[in-house]
């Protein structure tokens, strides 16, 4: 992963809980690595071993850890860094989500060494859509939810996300997002 979700992860917890919180995050996942460059590549192992130690260091479960911060990456890092970017998606929370796969297009023209999931929407309706998700990478689902409740903040729309149990296995999944009228 680029080291900009790395830095993202460290900025959310800097701020919550401050440096020598991060310290000792990062001393337990055993990274060496001090600062993080943006656009440099990071073993994705890197970023799960943060999540980890994060979890254990907070006392939360990892899938909060990683609910949490899609939702800080939304609300902060996203519209901080790639705010012009974030402006193409949509004007309310139905069109960025109906957007995403060109949204990822465009990032991929930012950062060329990017994987990015794909996303696809299907049974749309004018409250509801089921979000298909699918990526190289496993063990992602809260993450989504994170980023999606974070839309939800950020167009100032309350949603619900609910996970379709892995309908298509291991970095395939579903979920139905709804919102009110």
């Amino acid at each position: 992963m680029y080291g900009m979700i790395n830095k993202a992860l460290q900025h959310m917890v800097v701020e919550a809980h401050g440096e020598e919180v991060w310290e000792r995050i990062r001393t337990r996942a055993g990274v060496e690595v001090e600062v993080f460059i943006s656009n440099e590549g990071y073993p994705d192992e890197i970023t799960h071993q943060l999540a980890g130690a994060a979890s254990e260091v907070l006392r939360v479960p990892v899938e909060e850890v990683l609910r949490t911060f899609a939702s800080h990456w939304v609300l902060n890092t996203a519209r901080q860094e790639y705010g012009d970017l974030m402006a193409t998606g949509g004007r309310t929370l139905r069109e960025f989500l109906l957007n995403l796969p060109d949204l990822h297009t465009r990032v991929a023209l930012i950062f060329p060494e990017l994987r990015p999931p794909e996303f696809a929407c299907s049974e749309v309706t004018a409250n509801s859509l089921r979000l298909h998700y699918r990526s190289t990478r496993e063990g992602l689902t809260p993450f989504v939810v994170g980023l999606v409740e974070g839309l939800g903040e950020m167009f100032q729309t309350p949603v619900e996300v609910v996970p379709v149990t892995e309908a298509h296995g291991p970095g395939r999944d579903e979920f139905l997002v709804s919102w009110p009228g």
